[in-house]
C-alpha cells in the first residue's frame, strides 16, 4: 500500500514538473534557512558547554553607585578571593583570581611572539576542568611556572617535547614549561587563552602585598565554584557585602555589593543596565529563530496554496477513487505520501544548499560550525523536522482535496467557487507579511549602523596608528626614536597614551569641585597622555587651550571633555580646580567630546592629564604624503632597532573603531540574506500561482481578445488581485515592523529614527517585485492566439 502510494507520488511529481520544480525549491530554500538558523542557536547555546563545572561556575561582580548610576563591573581588587573562601567557605568549592586576557610578549630564545594569556591560581585548572595533554592539574604550583596550550607550544616548539624549558613573559618573568593543554574551543569564554601563567607571579611581579590600600584597585578578575548542594543564588546573597568592611569610607559612598554572575549568563545574559541583567545575544538568538520558522512556514504556504490551486485537477482523480470505493482516510494518506515525498527530496536538496553556505555564513556570523554528520542527534532532528514540515505543509491540502463529493465531481457539475480561494489570499498575504516585514527590519538595522558610523567622534582617525608598548624601552628612547621618524618622514606628530584612541583602560574615583554634592560617588575614564597627543589626535577645543611642555604648571592640569564639563556643572571651566584624592589640578582646555567606547551610548565625562612614566600606547600620524605601507614599514624597522625584545604590533585607529559596529553588521547581514530568501520563496509561490490563474482564466482571456481587449488590458486584470494582496499586506506589516523595530532602537541611547521612507521604499520595492513576478506570466496568456483557447468550444 505504502509503495503504492509513493509510486503514485512520484508520477504526479514527474507530470507536474513547475508545480514540483516550485514546491521542492521553495521547501529545499526554507529548510536550508531553518538548519542554519538550527545550527546557529545550538552554537550559542552551547557555548561555554564544554566545562564539566558548568552549572556550578560563576564570575564574581560588582554593583556600584558611580555618577547617580549603578553600573556593574567585571573587575574586583585581588584579595577579594581569599576573603569570600575564608568568610564563606562552605559555600564554595574553590575561589580563584584571575588577571584580564590580554596580549604578552611570549619569549623561547629568539623567538619573541605577542600572545594572549593571563594568570590564575592553581585551584582554577580543575575548576575550569583543563584539559591537560602533558603534566596535570597541579602544574602551576610552582610559581615560577606556566602550561600552553597545544596550538601554542606547537608554534614555538614543533614536534619537540616542551616540558621544563624555559621562557619568558615580557621580557622580565622567566618561566618554566610545566604542562601543556588542550585549546579551549573556540566557542567559550577562554578561546584566546594561549597560555596560562600562575597568579603568584604576577601578585610577585606588581608588588599587589605592598600595596598601601590593597582593596582600592578593582583591576582585577575572581572566579567561583559553588559547592554542590549550594544553590547559586544563596550564595550570591551570603557575599553581597563582602567588601563594606575593607574599603577605604570615602568609598562606601559608591554601596558596593558583590554578586555571582553564573557561567550560563555569560555569553548570552551579559547586558547590565542600572544593576539588573537586562539579556543580551539572547534577544538575537530569539530573533532568528522566529525568522527560521517564519521562513520555513513561507515555504509550507507555498506548498499548500498550489497543491490546493490545483484542486480542480485532481478532482476527477478524487471523484473516481471514492466511487471505486477509497475510504477518506486512505485518499489523505494519499495526498501525505506526496507531501512527505517532497519534503524529502526537499531536504536532500537542503543539506547540499547548507553544505554550500555555511562558509559564507560562518565568514558573516564570525563561527566555525560544521554540519555534524556523525551525530545521531542531528540526523534524528533532521528528520523528525522534515515530517513535522510535510505533515504541516501537506496537512490543509489532504484534508481539502479528499473532502470532494465523487457526486457532484463525476456529474460535472463541481466547482471551486470564489470561497475557495480565500485561504490562499490569506496566505499569500500572511507570506508578502512576513517578508516584508523582513526587509523593513533589515534596512532599520543599517539605517541604525549609518546613523552611529556619521556621529561625530571628536577626533581624526585617518593615519592614526596606535602601537601598544608592554616594556618602557621606546619611553626612555622616544625623543631618539621621534628624530629617527621624522626624519624618514613618515609621520606628522607622535604621542603616548595609558589608552588606545578607541578604548578606556583605566577610570579613577576621588575627583572633587566647587559645588560637588559630598555624598555623590564618582568614577570617570582619566588617561595619561604626553603633550602632543591632542595635536596627533586632532582633538577639537571648545575652549582654553591644549597640554605644553613649555608650562611646568600642566603637570598638575586637567583638559576635560564637554561633558565633564556639564556633568560638574562647570560654566566656565577654563581656570577652575578640581581635586583628585586632594591635589589641586588646574582646568586648562575643554574639547568636544571624543567617542572611545561604544558609538551607539553617551560619551562619560572624561578627564586627561599628562603622563610622569611610560604609559601603554604610542600613538602615531601617518604622513599623508606617503604609502601606509611604506610608512609602516619604515616604522616597524625604526621600533626594532630601538626595542628588540618586543615584536612591532600596530593598529589603525579607523580599522578598531570600524570593529565597534561588528555585532550590529553580522545581524544586518544575516537579516538581509534571510529577508532576500524569504522574497524569493515568496515570489516562487507567487510565479506558481499566477501560473495557475492564467491557465485557469485562458478562456476568458480569449473571448476578452475576441472582444478587442489589449494585451495592457489583460495585464492589468491577472496583476489587479496580486496589487490587492500585496497592499493588503504592507497596510499589515508597517505597523507590525514599527511596533519590534521601534522597541529594538530603544536599547540604543544614540539612536536612529524610524522615518517614512522606509517603509514608502520598501512598498515601492514589493510592488515593483510583484509586477515583475507575475507579469510574465500574465503577459504570456495576454500573447496567446484564442483560436487555440476557444476552438474546443
Amino acid at each position: 500500500m505504502i509503495k503504492n502510494y509513493l509510486k503514485i507520488a512520484y508520477r504526479n511529481l514527474v507530470k507536474n514538473k513547475v508545480h514540483s520544480f516550485i514546491n521542492i525549491t521553495g521547501l529545499s530554500v526554507g529548510m536550508a534557512v531553518a538548519m542554519l538558523i538550527g545550527l546557529w542557536i545550538w552554537d550559542e547555546l552551547s557555548f561555554d558547554k564544554n566545562f564539566k563545572n558548568y552549572n556550578n561556575l560563576a564570575q564574581v561582580k560588582q554593583n556600584v553607585l558611580m555618577n547617580g548610576e549603578t553600573a556593574t563591573g567585571t573587575s574586583v581588587p585581588w584579595p577579594i578571593g581569599a576573603e569570600i573562601f575564608k568568610n564563606y567557605g562552605n559555600s564554595f568549592k574553590a575561589v580563584s583570581m584571575a588577571s584580564f586576557t590580554y596580549g604578552h610578549i611570549l619569549t623561547l630564545g629568539d623567538k619573541k611572539l605577542t600572545k594572549s594569556g593571563t594568570f590564575l591560581e592553581p585551584q582554577a585548572l580543575d575548576m575550569f576542568s583543563v584539559n591537560m595533554l602533558k603534566g596535570n592539574r597541579t602544574s602551576l604550583n610552582d610559581p615560577s611556572s606556566v602550561i600552553l596550550s597545544a596550538s601554542t607550544a606547537k608554534v614555538y616548539f614543533g614536534d619537540a617535547d616542551p616540558m621544563n624549558k624555559l621562557m619568558k613573559i615580557d621580557n622580565s618573568m622567566t618561566v618554566k614549561v610545566t604542562g601543556v593543554y588542550q585549546d579551549f574551543p573556540y566557542s567559550s569564554t577562554f578561546a584566546d587563552v594561549n597560555f596560562i601563567a600562575p597568579w603568584e607571579l604576577l601578585s610577585t611581579a606588581q608588588g599587589m602585598k605592598q600595596q598601601k590600600d590593597t582593596w582600592r584597585c578593582n583591576c582585577y578578575m575572581a572566579f567561583a565554584e559553588v559547592a554542590d548542594n549550594v544553590d547559586m543564588k544563596a550564595a550570591s546573597a551570603r557575599i553581597k557585602d563582602v567588601k563594606l568592611s575593607k574599603v577605604d569610607k570615602s568609598e562606601l559612598k559608591e554601596k558596593p555589593q558583590v554578586f555571582l554572575d553564573p557561567m550560563k549568563n555569560w555569553h548570552l545574559f551579559s547586558d547590565f543596565k542600572n544593576g539588573k541583567n537586562v539579556g543580551g545575544r539572547i534577544q538575537y538568538v530569539w530573533l532568528f529563530g522566529i525568522i527560521g520558522v517564519f521562513v520555513l512556514l513561507l515555504a509550507c504556504i507555498n506548498f499548500m496554496n498550489l497543491s490546493t490551486a490545483r484542486s480542480e485537477k485532481r478532482a476527477k482523480e478524487v471523484g473516481i477513487r471514492k466511487a471505486i470505493g477509497s475510504l477518506r482516510a486512505q485518499l489523505i494518506y494519499q495526498f501525505l505520501s506526496e507531501s512527505l515525498l517532497v519534503v524529502a527530496f526537499a531536504f536532500a536538496l537542503a543539506i547540499l544548499f547548507v553544505q554550500l553556505g555555511l562558509p559564507f555564513f560562518n565568514d558573516v556570523s564570525g563561527k566555525k560550525m560544521v554540519i555534524p554528520w556523525g551525530s545521531p542527534l542531528f540526523w534524528l532532528v533532521g528528520i523528525s523536522f522534515s515530517l513535522i514540515t510535510g505533515l504541516v505543509s501537506g496537512s490543509y491540502p489532504a484534508l481539502y482535496l479528499s473532502s470532494f463529493q465523487p457526486v457532484k465531481v463525476l456529474k460535472g457539475t463541481f466547482k471551486v467557487g470564489r470561497l475557495a480561494a480565500i485561504p490562499r489570499k490569506v496566505l499569500v498575504v500572511t507570506q508578502f507579511t512576513v517578508s516584508v516585514t523582513l526587509i523593513i527590519g533589515t534596512i532599520i538595522v543599517y539605517q541604525q549602523i549609518q546613523f552611529a558610523k556619521n556621529r561625530p567622534v571628536g577626533y581624526t582617525r585617518d593615519g592614526l596608528v596606535m602601537l601598544p608598548m608592554v616594556t618602557g624601552e621606546i619611553h626612555n628612547k622616544l625623543a631618539a626614536v621621534k628624530d629617527e621618524l621624522f626624519k624618514s618622514g613618515t609621520i606628522t606628530s607622535i604621542a603616548e597614551s595609558s589608552s588606545p584612541t578607541t578604548g578606556v583602560y583605566g577610570t579613577n574615583a576621588g575627583f572633587d569641585w566647587k559645588g560637588k554634592d559630598p555624598t555623590l560617588a564618582v568614577d570617570f575614564p582619566n588617561t595619561e597622555i604626553s603633550p602632543d597627543y591632542g595635536k596627533t589626535v586632532g582633538w577639537q577645543f571648545k575652549d582654553g587651550r591644549d597640554f605644553s611642555a613649555q608650562f611646568l604648571s600642566d603637570s598638575v592640569a586637567f583638559v576635560i571633555n564637554e561633558t565633564a564639563a556639564k556633568f560638574m556643572g562647570l560654566k566656565n571651566p577654563v581656570g577652575e580646580t578640581i581635586r583628585w584624592d586632594g591635589v589641586p589640578f588646574k582646568v586648562v582646555g575643554v574639547i568636544k567630546d571624543v567617542v572611545t567606547e561604544s558609538p551607539y551610548e553617551p560619551v562619560r565625562p572624561m578627564l586627561y592629564h599628562l603622563a610622569k612614566g611610560g604609559v601603554d600606547f604610542v600613538i602615531l600620524k601617518i604622513n599623508p604624503k606617503i604609502s601606509t605601507s611604506q610608512a609602516i614599514d619604515k616604522i616597524g624597522k625604526v621600533f626594532k632597532t630601538y626595542n628588540p625584545a618586543q615584536p612591532f604590533d600596530y593598529q589603525f585607529a579607523d580599522t578598531e573603531y570600524a570593529k565597534k559596529f561588528g555585532n550590529e553588521e553580522r545581524i544586518g547581514k544575516l537579516a538581509s540574506a534571510f529577508a532576500g530568501l524569504a522574497i524569493f520563496i515568496s515570489c516562487l509561490g507567487l510565479f506558481g500561482m499566477a501560473s495557475f490563474m492564467a491557465e485557469q482564466r485562458i478562456k476568458e482571456i480569449g473571448v476578452r481578445k475576441v472582444l478587442g481587449a489589449t494585451v495592457f488590458n489583460l495585464w492589468r486584470l491577472l496583476s489587479k488581485d496580486f496589487v490587492i494582496l500585496i497592499t493588503i499586506s504592507l497596510l499589515i506589516a508597517t505597523p507590525v515592523a514599527y511596533y519590534f523595530m521601534h522597541g529594538w532602537l530603544q536599547g540604543y541611547t544614540y539612536r536612529s529614527t524610524i522615518t517614512w521612507w522606509i517603509f514608502a521604499i520598501t512598498a515601492a520595492g514589493a510592488m515593483v517585485i510583484t509586477l515583475l513576478t507575475v507579469s510574465y506570466q500574465s503577459i504570456k496568456a495576454a500573447l496567446m492566439n484564442p483560436v487555440k483557447s476557444l476552438k474546443s468550444e
